[in-house]
């Protein structure tokens, strides 16, 4: 006589559970239960899918060759010298401007 559930184990099964859970919450967990099985069985596909397809080769991509820029001439070295010199000199004026206020 131990051949599995009854039909009677199946009814106090779900007795238990409308007692448990309460009949306004049964309607919204069977329809969370729907959504994750859809889930489940949409995955499982996918993996299957993958396993069926070979894998591509990944893209290779290359950088830009890069382009070598034009080295600065003396004059524009000694010009930048003279420029930061000057600058250097007005430097030491304006502090002392600003501490004499």
């Amino acid at each position: 006589m131990l051949n599995g559930l009854q039909p009677w184990h199946l009814i106090i099964l779900v007795l238990v559970v409308v007692l448990l859970f309460g009949a306004k919450r049964l309607p919204d967990a069977a329809r969370s239960v729907g959504k994750s099985m859809k889930i489940f069985r949409a995955e499982t596909k996918s993996m299957r899918d993958e396993e069926e397809t070979p894998a591509e080769e990944p893209v290779k991509r290359e950088l830009p060759p890069v382009t070598p820029q034009p080295k600065a001439t003396e004059q524009q070295v000694a010009d930048l010298q003279r420029q930061l010199d000057e600058l250097k000199k007005q430097q030491p004026s304006t502090d002392a401007q600003k501490h004499a206020s």
